[in-house]
């Protein structure tokens, strides 16, 4: 059905279940940077929340052309393939597109170490490139990250708070608050993928970003039963998407800051979890 020299456009349909305007936007923008035609584009290819359509992966060869010098088309393709572990039901679409997104996972590295202002965007669309979807969806600069669990051991809820008010694991009784601060993660003994993550961000000079991720790939004490448990382990086995590992083209394993796997040998992302991705719901302290 699908190559990603040659695209089919009169079978792939966008969010208005049109064949044709996709395809006209993409060459109005491969001669011109248009707004309003990157506005359109976008909701033609992904609508709010976290549906897909099969026009956003046909789209994708073009986009990550255009990527290298447009932050537009480097926020479109990654938007994309954040939802790619989702039941979009283009798997046949995704899998011709494994050279495509590798070629994305190298431009978009490139970019990183210029240290751009889109970084945080470029960095989640690098995440979803390595198949890490719950980070990609999740991150958001660590200004003030929220990420909800429950303790593995006595269960109680509890907010994770990353960002300018602090660092700590919160736990509401009643009208009382219980906090714990949280025990970042020493960068020496990341492993996997939050050695990837970290080491990219000190490489590229993001300070915010990587105390962040030594913060998240860190440990927390629960508030209720004071159990210390790996903060990243409990997130990620309650969002990573199951069904990736059979869906999913590897690709864009490497690129160039330490392992960047998409199934790391060791650390955090070594297992399948089964439940589907989310994101945080944000708040202040």
């Amino acid at each position: 059905m699908f190559n990603t020299g040659v695209v089919d456009w009169a079978r792939i349909r966008d969010s208005s279940f049109d064949v044709d305007r996709v395809p006209a936007l993409l060459a109005r923008l491969e001669r011109r940077d248009d707004a309003d035609a990157w506005q359109e584009l976008g909701w033609r290819l992904v609508l709010e929340g976290d549906l897909v359509f099969p026009a956003g992966f046909a789209a994708l060869p073009q986009l990550v052309s255009l990527a290298p010098r447009s932050a537009q088309a480097r926020a479109l393709a990654g938007r994309i393939l954040e939802r790619a572990a989702g039941h979009h039901g283009c798997d046949d679409l995704l899998a011709d597109c494994a050279g495509t997104i590798a070629e994305f996972g190298e431009a978009l590295d490139r970019h990183l170490r210029s240290r751009p202002a889109d970084y945080l965007v470029s960095f989640r669309a690098l995440l979803a490139v390595a198949q890490e979807y719950h980070w990609a969806n999740a991150l958001e600069g660590f200004t003030d990250d929220i990420y909800e669990l429950e303790c593995p051991h006595c269960a109680a809820e509890m907010k994770i708070a990353v960002g300018r008010f602090g660092c700590y694991a919160q736990v509401w009784d009643g009208d009382e608050e219980l906090r714990r601060d949280l025990r970042p993660a020493v960068a020496e003994e990341l492993t996997g993928t939050g050695r990837w993550m970290h080491r990219t961000a000190v490489r590229d000079g993001q300070e915010t970003l990587a105390d962040g991720i030594a913060h998240l790939f860190g440990d927390a004490q629960c508030p209720v039963c004071a159990s210390v448990f790996n903060i990243a382990d409990e997130y990620t086995h309650a969002n990573r998407p199951a069904a990736f590992i059979d869906r999913v083209p590897s690709s864009a394993q490497d690129t160039g800051a330490g392992a960047s796997p998409s199934h790391p040998a060791d650390g955090v992302g070594t297992r399948p979890y089964a439940a589907p991705g989310t994101k945080p719901r944000r708040q202040g302290p």
